[in-house]
């Protein structure tokens, strides 16, 4: 891998942090960084989807600016971070167009998707678009239409991933043997957000003064995202193995999930929004916010379809509804490869190969 500029800077930073080692009880960056005297590409990349971007290390560091040194880890970090997203991404030439413009891309994906649904209805039977169904969405389009199209989206974003995963899996890794145990460690981690702690009293804010406010609405988002795919995957279960067809009842677990998750995601996003609108922006990669901001949107949009197609599945609303909510979820599905979403992916990587080093006392030439 070409060292980009951010890399380059990311290096003369992790110099100068392990001649120092002030801010090693902080998070996992920190001994990680110990282990090694040379920081290779790879290594940088490991370090920088291990950093939680907390801010604690800017504010606690003697050699920030406008210290000479300018040793500001966080923005240097998130910025090495985007880069490594778009250098393992595939395809490749997809991470500029999101890059650019994630936020005004993903939601022209999201409409261009939703009229297609639209004419899709239209063309099978028109009448079915404004009409009432009692809340069964398969009369608007037919089942196997439904598990068509997403099946395609989802496999295609799960290759992309894949690609993309393995890519920087090769080049973080090394030769570091990975246990069972490791994996454990790091979904311990993943679930938990251990390291939105801060050292202890959460992320930086706007006044950089610690606040566990971030590591919350990291909370609402993650968990509101894992219980609305446990919900799509209970009413998976529910169709092909006990043949309980869709729509179910406001009491049945898919809906129950699914609400659960649907709010967390109207909370969570909207309180990473605020968060990040009043962070201060030497700690962050300002050129490529829209990237989160992009992210964050979408979820929001898919949660607030989701539940007003549920409060209005019974009326003549319903149909354009059901269309405008299923263009979100796809147009959420093929950008997850491309945007801010991968970072939870990279980072369990990291996390894992962070748990095997520490389990080991490896130190890296």
């Amino acid at each position: 891998m070409h060292a980009t500029s951010s890399l380059r800077e990311a290096d003369r930073l992790m110099t100068i942090c392990n001649a120092c080692r002030y801010c090693e009880g902080l998070c996992a960056v920190f001994p990680a960084m110990e282990m090694r005297r040379t920081f290779a590409d790879g290594d940088l990349n490991y370090l920088a989807n291990l950093c939680h971007q907390c801010g604690a290390c800017y504010t606690d560091c003697q050699y920030s600016p406008p210290h000479e040194f300018s040793v500001n880890i966080p923005a240097t970090l998130a910025a090495a971070r985007n880069d490594s997203y778009a250098h393992y991404v595939w395809p490749g030439f997809l991470a500029g167009v999101f890059n650019r413009n994630g936020l005004l891309v993903t939601l022209l994906t999201a409409a261009s998707l939703a009229v297609f649904v639209v004419g899709f209805v239209v063309w099978v039977d028109p009448a079915a678009l404004f009409a009432t169904h009692g809340g069964d969405f398969y009369k608007v389009m037919p089942h196997n239409a439904m598990a068509g199209i997403f099946g395609v989206v989802a496999l295609y974003a799960i290759l992309a991933f894949a690609i993309s995963l393995t890519r920087f899996w090769r080049d973080i890794n090394g030769n570091t043997p990975i246990g069972l145990r490791d994996f454990g460690r790091a979904l311990i981690d993943t679930f938990h957000l251990t390291y939105l702690h801060g050292g202890g009293g959460g992320c930086t804010s706007e006044d950089k003064r610690p606040s566990p406010s971030r590591r919350m609405f990291h909370h609402f988002t993650f968990y509101g995202f894992m219980l609305c795919f446990a919900s799509t995957s209970v009413a998976t279960l529910y169709h092909y193995a006990f043949g309980w067809h869709a729509p179910y009842g406001l009491l049945s677990l898919p809906v129950i999930l699914g609400t659960v998750g649907g709010i967390g995601l109207l909370i969570g996003p909207v309180g990473l929004y605020a968060l990040s609108a009043r962070r201060d922006p030497i700690l962050t990669d300002v050129k490529r916010r829209d990237m989160s901001t992009a992210f964050i949107v979408m979820l929001f949009l898919v949660a607030l379809t989701g539940l007003l197609l549920l409060m209005l599945r019974d009326s003549a609303a319903m149909g354009i509804l059901l269309a405008v909510h299923l263009g979100t979820v796809l147009g959420l599905f093929l950008s997850l490869p491309y945007g801010k979403f991968v970072h939870g992916l990279y980072r369990f990587l990291a996390l894992v190969k962070y748990a095997a080093e520490r389990r080991q006392g490896t130190f890296v030439e």
